[in-house]
């Protein structure tokens, strides 16, 4: 299948765009979404966070605090790490599951940290960045979440820079305006993608 990864900076409007590529018949795999199933009360990736971080990581339910586990880990990259080597796994087989049982013509993955970690960004056949400035994506997460401006921003800065992300996409998608000015180049690019699955069909991997 013609695999698209998307992704961009927090509050960028990653979901937004994942959504409208749905709306257009494409298989949406999220790897966030993915990966609070695994989080959820006796999800997959439970007893091995407990066995690494302790119980107190767990809301009274039995999910991940993730407020909780992002003040854990945030600085320390060894923590960190350890709950990707958890996560990452279980989500990979997950999407792969997920892309298998698809019969949709191209799929988007969506991919917070594609960038930063690779493993999808060497498996998509092209990289889909959503982009708004940096005061925009702040101003979201602040009224989305209700964090602190300077929480958002110590999570921007422990992301990859936007420059840095734009030079690593084949298609960029400016989300600074409104919804009227998003749907078209989404729609657009729907074609282009509905072109490259259907000549990699043709040809074959």
């Amino acid at each position: 299948m013609f695999l698209v990864g998307l992704t961009g900076g927090i509050g960028s409007g990653k979901s937004l765009v994942a959504e409208l590529f749905r709306t257009h018949g494409a298989e949406i795999v999220d790897t966030d979404r993915i990966a609070h199933q695994l989080t959820a009360p006796q999800g997959a990736a439970i007893d091995a966070i407990v066995q690494r971080f302790g119980k107190h990581v767990l809301t009274a339910e039995g999910a991940l605090d993730r407020d909780r586990m992002r003040a854990q880990i945030f600085g320390d990259a060894g923590a960190r790490k350890q709950l990707e080597q958890i996560l990452h796994p279980l989500i990979d087989v997950q999407a792969r599951q997920e892309i298998a049982r698809s019969s949709a013509s191209y799929a988007v993955v969506v991919v917070p940290l594609l960038i930063e970690h690779g493993g999808w960004k060497e498996r998509v056949d092209r990289i889909a960045v959503v982009d708004c400035p940096e005061d925009a994506q702040i101003a979201r997460v602040v009224a989305r979440n209700g964090w602190p401006q300077a929480q958002v921003q110590a999570v921007l800065a422990a992301q990859v820079s936007r420059e840095v992300r734009l030079a690593a996409a084949d298609d960029i998608i400016d989300n600074s305006g409104a919804l009227a000015d998003l749907e078209p180049q989404v729609e657009h690019l729907h074609l282009r993608y509905l072109a490259y699955a259907a000549n990699l069909r043709t040809i074959g991997r």
